[in-house]
């Protein structure tokens, strides 16, 4: 549990300092946009393909747990569907923004920093693989989800356009680019390989300085019921199935650990993005990336507690 606790705290404190330095005015709009596109573009990346460059694929690699991360988060979005339908009231944009909030996670900025901070080498690697998955997955659900709930046939091109992004996000990219690059067997440069070693230094401490500068307590609190139960989905029920069906596919837990970690990521800050985008509830998606990121805190080391 030792470790759980100074994996987590430190990753959180971090977040809160964001929070503090966009509160006390350290970091501005302008600022926090330009950082958030060199984490985003350049360092991430970076992070991720030299992480899978060093990795041994062959043995690191399991399908089964791909497949049971898959089926869970399918499962999770049928739970949202049906909980939609049971509401009496019918509110498109807000069934479609809490359906895409619940299952689409925050894997490139807190998922791979508790990968990284809390598993070995090996086990990073195994999050690098499996991030690529899921990205396409939660990106292509989240389209479908809005375009399903929120758009009229005048902006349903907006869907398609959002497609286009997804298969060239640059970590799935940064992410098969590393699996090539691995499997030719082909040497890394010492220098190559030590720029992206500094560069990927900076990903993960000004990445959770970002998502602390996006938390809006404002419209946390106005939105606190709604946004309650999209934390209640996709920090416990979405890492609650993967579990489950981690255990019944035989998976042990040091291969299955980096799968239940990226499930356990809070929501991500681009459902504001696609809310915004499609037509969906952007106040709702802004209370529910709050709450899940500061709540995520506490779900990450219940998962991770139990595990060990």
């Amino acid at each position: 549990m030792g470790k759980v606790i100074t994996t987590i705290i430190p990753i959180f404190m971090l977040i809160m300092l964001g929070a503090g330095a966009r509160r006390f005015g350290f970091m501005k709009a302008d600022f926090i946009a330009a950082a958030n596109r060199l984490v985003f573009y350049l360092a991430i990346p970076a992070l991720v393909f030299r992480a899978l460059t060093k990795a041994s694929l062959r043995s690191e690699f399991d399908p089964w747990s791909v497949i049971m991360m898959v089926i869970a988060v399918l499962l999770v979005v049928v739970f949202t569907v049906f909980y939609n339908r049971s509401r009496k009231v019918v509110d498109g944009p807000l069934q479609g923004t809490f359906a895409q909030a619940a299952i689409h996670g925050n894997l490139g900025y807190i998922g791979l920093a508790v990968a990284f901070y809390y598993l070995d080498e090996s086990g990073f690697a195994r999050a690098s693989m499996m991030v690529g998955f899921l990205m396409i997955l939660q990106n292509l659900l989240g389209v479908v989800l809005l375009q399903y709930y929120c758009c009229e046939k005048s902006i349903s091109r907006r869907g398609r356009d959002l497609l286009a992004p997804v298969l060239l996000n640059p970590v799935i990219l940064a992410a098969l680019s590393g699996i090539v690059f691995n499997l030719s067997t082909l040497p890394m440069p010492q220098i190559i390989d030590r720029f992206l070693m500094i560069l990927s230094g900076l990903a993960l401490p000004m990445g959770l300085l970002l998502i602390g500068a996006s938390i809006s307590f404002a419209l946390l609190r106005q939105w606190l019921p709604q946004a309650a139960l999209v934390a209640l989905f996709k920090l416990f029920l979405l890492p609650a199935v993967g579990l489950l069906f981690f255990r019944l596919a035989g998976v042990d837990a040091q291969t299955f650990t980096p799968g239940l970690i990226l499930l356990a990521a809070p929501t991500a800050t681009l459902t504001f993005v696609m809310a915004r985008e499609m037509g969906g509830h952007v106040d709702l998606a802004v209370a529910s990336i709050s709450l899940t990121t500061i709540l995520s805190a506490f779900s990450y080391a219940l998962w991770l507690g139990l595990l060990n």
